[in-house]
């Protein structure tokens, strides 16, 4: 793991975007097409602002979210609706996307097709998480229903899971996500910066987001 320090928010936007830009454009120089993972939230906005006017071929990029709430692609609550309003638009619009809900099929019987579905869209070439002060990342939450078999390693690509007192999510495996050719974690303040020393001395199931920090950037700013 290594940890990039910018002395403001914004600084840590503008980085974290051009080395998004940089290792994508690496990996399309690799292959004929590219996975790209991005999380919800509000967080990555700014840096879905900056992404989406990139002069790259958006075209042979694929794009998945890390995770998603299980609820309609229209739902204020969508991640993939967060990301048709600020990251697929503009040159990004010509990128591909896959949203994980699906309407009127049960969650288990939908994360099994899906990861079917998308196992030659594997590996992940670039990924960007975030992580929870309780050192969660992607849905994968500490003593949620389902965390052991999300970071277990032949776990299915997309796995169901949900935390006490929250709707029902799905998350990409820890092994997806750590197999990911470039890794970076975005987070903000002291008290995450806390979390994420705790967690990399700490097991997964205490810490899930330990599963993924190896040979990862983290972006910190406070």
């Amino acid at each position: 793991m290594n940890i990039q320090e910018y002395a403001s928010r914004d600084a840590l936007i503008a980085g974290v975007a051009q080395d998004l830009l940089v290792d994508l454009k690496a990996e399309l120089g690799k292959r004929e097409s590219v996975t790209f993972v991005v999380p919800g939230g509000t967080t990555p906005g700014p840096i879905f602002d900056i992404l989406s006017k990139a002069d790259i071929d958006w075209s042979r990029v694929h794009v998945l979210l890390s995770d998603e709430r299980w609820v309609p692609d229209d739902h204020d609550r969508s991640n993939a609706k967060l990301l048709r309003e600020r990251l697929l638009v503009a040159q990004a619009n010509a990128a591909k996307f896959t949203p994980f809900f699906v309407a009127d099929v049960d969650v288990a019987q939908a994360c099994s097709d899906v990861s079917t579905a998308l196992a030659a869209d594997l590996p992940v070439a670039v990924s960007m998480l975030g992580m929870g002060a309780d050192m969660h990342t992607a849905s994968l939450f500490p003593k949620a229903n389902g965390l052991d078999a999300a970071l277990s390693a032949d776990a299915q690509m997309l796995c169901p899971i949900q935390a006490e007192g929250q709707e029902q999510r799905v998350t990409l495996s820890a092994s997806v996500l750590n197999g990911a050719s470039a890794k970076h974690i975005v987070i903000f303040g002291d008290d995450k910066r806390s979390a994420l020393n705790v967690a990399q001395t700490a097991s997964p199931q205490e810490a899930p987001v330990a599963a993924v920090l190896n040979e990862t950037k983290v972006h910190w700013a406070p």
